[in-house]
Formats: C-alpha cells, structure tokens, sequence
C-alpha cells in the first residue's frame, strides 16, 4: 500500500502575517491532509501568540481546495460533544467535506485546568473519552439527539442538515491503551499514535520501532474482536515524538529509510511538522519541502 505524506501546522502565526501560507503551500506541494494542533496553548509556545484549531481550519478551508484537513488531536479537555458537533458539521459544509477529526483523551497540560477544573485522573480521562466519542458519533449522524450521560448532556440538540461525509466525517482515534484501542477500532476510520512517551528520551530507534509493532498488533486484535479488518482503519504515526527526533527531516534519504521501515510496519500515513525555526520543529525548508514533493514517489 502506498504511504500518504501528511503535514501538521502549528496555530502559532497570526492570519495577516503569514498564518495563511502555509495551508496554501502545502496543497501546492502535494500534501495528503494539513493538520493543526487543537490546544487552548502547548508547550514551548504558551507565552507565544496561539490561536483556536477551528477558526483557523475554517480559514484554511476558504484559501484550499483539495487538501484535506482536519486536527491532531481534539479532546474532551475543553470541548464539549454538543457545541463541537454543530463546529465540525459547519467545517465540513465550508470545506466541502475534506474534514478529518483527530480525537483524543487529552492529557495532563495546560488545557486540562484551563477551564478551572482539577485535572482528571487517567480513569476519568479515559471515562470521559469514551462517552465522548460515542455522543459525538451520535450528534454527526442523527438529527436529533436527546442524551443523559455521566458527563455529558444533549437535549434534543438538532445538527440538521449533517456531515457532507457520510455516514458522517472521519474520526482518526489516538490511542495506546486497550480502551482507546477499543474505540478506534468500534468508531475509527483511522487510528494516531506518537509512539510510546517512554522512550522519547532514553529509547532508541530500534526500541521505538518494536513499541510502535506492538502497538499495531494490539490495534489489529481490538479490530478483530470488533469484528472489523484492521486494514479498514488508515493508521498514522504523528512523527517527531519518537527516539529519532528531527533526524528524518534531515535529508531526503534520510527520511525515505525512516519512511520505508515505518510503511513496512504496516502504517499508512505519516505527518511531519511545518517547520518552524528556532523551535523544537525547527527544520531546512529547502530539505521538508523535497521530502513533500519527492519522498512519496520513492514509497510507492
């Protein structure tokens, strides 16, 4: 199977000064889809100009035309199923249907206290999720949704006339663990992960190659007992979290080999970061954007 090459570009520019370009360039240089982080604030960038994943797609949407795009990850850390829906149908009417939802169970950051709350235990996170998941489910497929959850409400929350994807958009579900598995696998048309967190700074490439195989055999075995082929599910590695770092975006060769044993592993789409200098995405233009145009052709 071929492998898609896929981007993810950071909110961190404002709009009039060279926050559109990117999403512009990266339909030109042949990218699959243009993902953005979607975080209230991240990291290094938090004392930096940060703006809102859906507002900034929207805007993509309107300068793109083919390019899909969609984001990596949203969680329940401040969105809500009912509002998110009615957000997400309207992104997809605009786009002309080239919507992917990254979804996720959130972590421990900056955007689980924003709101004020405590931040969630990894129980809560993961109850949380999976209600999430299948409530939004039910919003982008039904009229009408009437829902008395644990955490969750919806009365009679109306999202007429619905997705121009049917049944609905994609979810591309991030998970390692067996419950989110279980999810990607019941409501995934793809499944994200980064690779195990553990090995980013001690790990080695060959240890983070056999982590991300065994996660793939947990992927395939939570399909086969949702009764689904795993091959039904595009399976993505967001890159740049595992033990190699920036070394694929290095050369053109380098990232072809980092590619091919991650494509022979059985993943389907691979998402490198916009460069973005003097960070931890930091990277040759000249260099990223011959991978774009050049390294998909040698993947096959």
């Amino acid at each position: 199977m071929s492998l898609r090459l896929s981007t993810v570009i950071l909110p961190y520019r404002r709009w009039s000064e060279g926050g559109s370009s990117a999403w512009t360039r990266a339909e030109e240089l042949g990218f699959h889809t243009a993902y953005t982080y979607d975080h209230l604030s991240w990291r290094s960038f938090r004392d930096g100009p940060w703006f809102g994943a859906l507002p900034t797609l929207t805007a993509a949407a309107a300068r793109t035309e083919r390019i899909r795009l969609g984001t990596l990850v949203t969680s329940p850390n401040f969105r809500h199923p009912v509002t998110l829906a009615k957000e997400l149908i309207s992104l997809d009417d605009i786009s002309g249907g080239r919507v992917t939802l990254g979804i996720g169970a959130g972590g421990t950051g900056f955007d689980a206290t924003a709101l004020g709350q405590e931040p969630w235990t990894p129980r809560e996170r993961a109850d949380r999720f999976a209600e999430f998941v299948a409530l939004l489910d039910r919003l982008l497929t039904e009229d009408t949704v009437t829902h008395e959850g644990e955490f969750y409400s919806a009365g009679e929350a109306r999202n007429i006339p619905g997705c121009v994807q049917r049944p609905r958009l994609p979810f591309a579900v991030a998970a390692t663990g067996p419950r989110g598995l279980k999810l990607a696998a019941r409501y995934g048309q793809a499944w994200v992960t980064t690779g195990d967190p553990k090995l980013f700074e001690t790990g080695t490439p060959e240890q983070s190659h056999e982590a991300l195989r065994g996660q793939l055999a947990r992927l395939a075995d939570a399909c086969a007992a949702a009764g689904r082929d795993v091959s039904e599910l595009d399976r993505v590695l967001l890159t740049g979290f595992t033990p190699d770092r920036d070394r694929p975006l290095r050369s053109l060769d380098a990232f072809v080999d980092f590619a091919g044993r991650y494509q022979e592993l059985g993943f389907t789409e691979l998402v490198i970061h916009w460069p973005i200098p003097d960070s931890v995405f930091a990277a040759d233009e000249k260099v990223f954007e011959r991978i774009a145009m050049e390294a998909p052709a040698q993947l096959g």
